[in-house]
């Protein structure tokens, strides 16, 4: 009886929405290009401003924690305080109100949602960095950062309540606050469970890349001669290509130089374009469908890149700051100029950026391939001031991705000290994937300060829903207008680049180890590879508070029924409430009915206003009468009956929901590949693919 009133006044909610979008007028939106009164503007510039200081001062306060990392406090302190977000209950935990939040994992919001704590934060690791007992880390500065991090919680929570506070007058509830580390840890509050565990890293994400690196230019030069259909190496330079401009902001601009026999530029274009999401989608489209075929020809590449670098900039479409050219190949020059002719052209144009244009520009080179000839590729990066690394086949557990990351931390270099101390980036107006709503990231890089030059220790944002904007201004978040005032937010600053021969080399030596540098430096790392605590004894061997949840699907974890603090087996998901939704009452097949019938009136009705000219005969109701009603219903009846059967008792004696037939993804395990590091020993860790967890915003 319950579920069949349920299903009818979901049908009535139905036909009233769809009256509604009949008979009301579309809201107005603001002209392409349209300016908003100068008092609006005021008012969202103190919004935007506002949240610039709050992630300057989270900045600030994590800044302030790295300091005293190596405190026994905190390392002894550490130990069973930190929540996973994927194995740990959470304390204070309830489920969400269908007015901040709606999970549509765990529902629609109306009888059931996900669980969340605004008092503590979760710590998330990649799969991969994740191996040791309890899915605890082993790499000792992976638990120093979770560790110092730890000591920013209470600000977190306490800046959490303020934002609520804040927010609340434009009718809008807070979002996250987060931070993300170099080496892939992440920190958020509040406090969720990870849809889909392991996969989550910071460092692939625009918000990371924007605060770390700056407005830049990137060309990508990939190598598509015969020999990448290799050991997955083709499908290695796609997955990195697409990850690198998915990171890309509207602040950048960016190219694709796919090369064999010759080279040219991917989509036609003939200079490097903004990174809209427009146009990054049109761009991994295009890199999707690249193919191995050809012979190897690095001066045709490297001519084509610069010359695109060349045109952007007369044309005025450039960034304006820094230039990166990262070329991937696996092989010997088979075609065009030697190896000694394409360093000289290199050395002359970046020569010429600088003179001509005042403009720095580096170049980066990849080795793919456990067979790949590493000479051509590591005497162009040391001969030209650029950075080199090795990359493992995809067969072998090679990770171009992490890889690449040597980039941004270049750039990084460049942000943490002078004009740049206090900058910020902005991410464009996206979709949060959790609201399904239209929001923002702003984003600020975080040093240790006391080294020279600074050490990039990562990226701490704030996420805000684009509704108070949208209030304010009458405008829609994706508009034309809109956009123009996050381009201009994001290009205020460039880095600046004057490092060192031995802050060149290690960073080589973080990308690649020992043999990526190009020794030309004797006298250390400081500044550039963090320094181990020496204290190790007292790092905590398990960071989890608890791992109630271990094994446990997401459903089971965090799905839970309104104003309740634990989960439900009977919140199943999407598919509707209790255990039985998954299968049709009689009740929801008569709504379903109902919302039918009413559909086609309101439909008749709307073309008769309109004078529709089309036979009224056209929308009467079949004369069949629709079959397999009663055995259909009797089938269902039977099927809970069975799965009533099969499912195990619980501790209070209720049956246990039976599996859904829909598995989670699963997490796909990496091994370590030595020979290059984010950490303290040169070591590089394969991350697992890409993927949306489902509970991170950006």
């Amino acid at each position: 009886m319950i579920r069949s009133l349920l299903s009818l006044s979901l049908a009535a909610s139905l036909l009233l929405l769809l009256l509604l979008l009949l008979i009301a007028p579309p809201a107005p939106l603001a002209v392409a290009g349209a300016t908003a009164s100068p008092e609006k503007e005021q008012e969202v510039k103190i919004i935007l401003e506002r949240m610039e200081a709050d992630v300057l001062a989270f900045r600030s306060a994590m800044e302030s924690a790295y300091a005293d990392r190596c405190s026994t406090e905190t390392l002894t302190q550490c130990a069973y305080s930190n929540y996973n977000d994927c194995t740990s209950s959470l304390p204070n935990q309830i489920c969400m109100e269908p007015e901040e939040l709606i999970m549509s994992a765990c529902g629609s919001g109306q009888e059931c949602n996900a669980l969340w704590s605004k008092t503590v934060s979760t710590v998330t690791f990649p799969s991969a960095l994740a191996q040791g007992y309890n899915a605890n880390p082993t790499d000792p500065e992976l638990i120093e950062t979770a560790c110092y991090t730890r000591r920013t919680e209470e600000y977190m929570v306490d800046k959490y309540k303020d934002d609520q506070a804040f927010w609340s007058q434009y009718g809008v509830s807070p979002s996250w606050t987060y931070f993300g580390a170099h080496n892939g840890m992440f920190r958020q509050i509040p406090a969720t469970h990870a849809q889909t565990c392991g996969l989550y890293d910071p460092r692939r994400r625009p918000w990371f890349v924007a605060a770390s690196s700056g407005p830049k230019d990137v060309v990508l030069v990939i190598d598509t001669s015969g020999s990448m259909d290799d050991y997955g190496r083709m499908a290695l330079a796609r997955e990195a290509a697409i990850t690198i401009v998915e990171t890309l902001t509207v602040a950048d601009r960016v190219a694709i130089v796919p090369f064999s026999t010759s080279a040219y530029m991917l989509g036609g274009e003939t200079k490097l374009i903004r990174a809209t999401k427009d146009n990054k989608d049109r761009l991994i489209r295009a890199i999707k469908g690249l193919s191995a075929n050809g012979a190897t020809n690095f001066g045709a590449a490297f001519s084509t890149a610069f010359n695109a670098i060349d045109t952007t900039i007369r044309q005025e479409s450039t960034s304006g700051c820094n230039i990166a050219v990262l070329f991937m190949t696996d092989g010997q020059i088979t075609e065009g100029i030697g190896a000694n002719s394409v360093i000289s052209l290199v050395n002359e144009q970046i020569r010429d950026l600088s003179t001509r244009y005042g403009r720095k520009a580096v170049v980066l080179t990849f080795s793919l391939g456990v067979n790949a000839d590493h000479d051509v590729t590591k005497t162009i990066a040391c001969q030209t001031n650029g950075i080199w690394t090795p990359v493992d086949d995809l067969a072998f557990g090679g990770d171009l991705v992490s890889a690449m990351s040597s980039y941004y931390k270049l750039f990084a270099l460049g942000l943490g000290e002078g004009d740049n101390g206090d900058f910020t980036a902005w991410v464009e107006p996206y979709m949060f994937f959790t609201e399904g709503k239209m929001g923002t990231t702003v984003s600020a890089p975080v040093y240790d300060r006391s080294v020279d030059p600074p050490l990039f220790l990562g990226v701490v944002a704030v996420d805000s829903l684009m509704d108070a904007l949208e209030q304010v201004l009458g405008e829609d978040a994706t508009s034309s207008a809109m956009l123009e005032r996050f381009v201009l937010l994001s290009t205020a600053r460039c880095p600046r680049l004057n490092l060192t021969e031995c802050e060149l080399d290690a960073l080589r030596y973080l990308g690649g180890g020992e043999d990526a540098t190009c020794g030309k430096c004797t006298s250390g790392r400081s500044g550039i590879v963090p320094e181990q605590c020496r204290a190790v004894s007292d790092l905590p061997r398990d960071l989890w508070a608890n791992t109630e949840y271990d094994g446990k699907e997401y459903h089971e974890r965090a799905c839970c029924e309104l104003g309740e603090s634990s989960p439900s087996d009977q919140c199943t998901g999407p598919r509707g409430f209790g255990a039985a939704a998954s299968s049709l009452s009689t009740g929801a097949i008569v709504g379903i009915a109902v919302a039918a019938i009413g559909v086609a009136l309101l439909i008749c009705c709307y073309c008769y206003r309109k004078k529709a000219k089309t036979p009224r005969n056209e929308f009467a109701p079949s004369n069949g009468k629709p079959s397999g009603g009663s055995s259909t219903s009797n089938q269902q009846r039977q099927q809970r009956q069975q799965r009533q059967t099969n499912g195990a008792s619980t501790t209070n004696g209720s049956k246990k929901r039976a599996p859904r037939p829909d598995k989670d993804i699963p997490v796909v395990q990496a091994s370590v590949v030595s020979g290059s590091g984010t950490g303290y020993d040169g070591v590089n860790v394969a991350m697992p693919p890409s993927a949306n967890p489902g509970y991170v915003q950006n």
